[in-house]
């Protein structure tokens, strides 16, 4: 049985993880998920921990600038993670900023690593972005190699930029273009669109 059949359409899939579209019916696994990892995130990240912010991201997942993608692992269909495109501008931009966590049981066994790669393949040539960006607090070692090790480069220092568990918190300002994309992965060239 494919992962199509299992769980409806997958936007990427590996032979270990797939990327999917969060429903309603994904409330309680992913719920709790969150509240077993909420020390783990803690101060990095918070996610959906009740059904009434996991209907607000739901709600947030159907607008046409958010993309909202649960992480799987292919063997089980269990919700390992998340990765989250927000603020996506199209025309001129083409970009997006990129959030992501993982469940703490799941940490530390290459599916984030595997579920970004997924991730920026769809980004890059289903949403056709050119630029996506990831804003990780310095401390936070496991999430900047996650995203230096998929290609992605430093391009600053931003203090006090994201309000996160109630506080003010320092970032970096980590991107990586279609073309730094492509580039590290043998991915075909695509012509610029009209923009």
């Amino acid at each position: 049985m494919t992962v199509t059949e299992r769980v409806g359409v997958a936007y990427a899939s590996s032979e270990r993880v797939y990327i999917r579209a969060p429903t309603r019916e994904d409330a309680a696994e992913f719920t709790s998920l969150m509240r077993i990892s909420r020390e783990f995130h803690s101060p990095w990240a918070t996610a959906p921990t009740d059904d009434e912010r996991f209907a607000a991201y739901l709600a947030d997942a159907r607008r046409p600038d958010f993309a909202a993608m649960l992480l799987c692992r292919a063997e089980d269909d269990a919700i390992v993670g998340f990765f989250n495109l927000s603020q996506i501008v199209r025309r001129r931009l083409q970009s997006a900023y990129l959030g992501y966590a993982a469940g703490q049981p799941f940490a530390g066994q290459g599916y984030m690593r595997d579920g970004l790669e997924l991730v920026l393949r769809h980004s890059f040539t289903t949403l056709e972005l050119h630029r996506i960006e990831a804003n990780i607090q310095p401390g936070n070692a496991n999430s900047l190699a996650l995203a230096r090790g998929a290609g992605f480069r430093r391009e600053g220092f931003s203090p006090r930029y994201l309000k996160i568990g109630g506080h003010w918190r320092d970032h970096e300002r980590w991107a990586i273009l279609v073309e730094d994309w492509r580039e590290r992965t043998g991915a075909p060239a695509q012509p610029d669109g009209p923009f």
